[in-house]
């Protein structure tokens, strides 16, 4: 398995963090659904969200051209009515692993 971790770096303000859940929302996450190859082979996403509207994304996929392709796709999307590039920047930087090691654990 592999993991991409995507930095958004604070402070972004309430209107950036509304843009980015839409796009995420309205856009990048049907994008990515629509593609079985994409979609069978996510184990798991999350969007880490700090108080001063930093937040990290954190993709594990099974297979590591999984994230190239995704890129791909999300890069090939087009903006939606009303979606104002100035309010998506982008993210500041991105990290790809290896997964090594995986825990699971149950809530009692």
């Amino acid at each position: 398995m592999y993991a991409q971790l995507t930095y958004f770096d604070g402070p972004r303000s309430p209107e950036l963090i509304a843009a980015a859940e839409r796009a995420n929302r309205e856009r990048i996450e049907p994008a990515i659904r629509a593609r079985s190859d994409l979609r069978d082979d996510l184990v798991a996403s999350y969007i880490l969200r700090r108080p001063d509207g930093g937040e990290i994304s954190v993709v594990v996929v099974e297979h590591e051209d999984t994230l190239d392709k995704a890129v791909e796709v999300i890069l090939a999307t087009e903006l939606l009515p009303g979606e104002d590039v100035a309010l998506l920047p982008g993210p500041d930087r991105s990290e790809r692993y290896e997964v090594v090691r995986t825990m699971t654990g149950g809530r009692q």
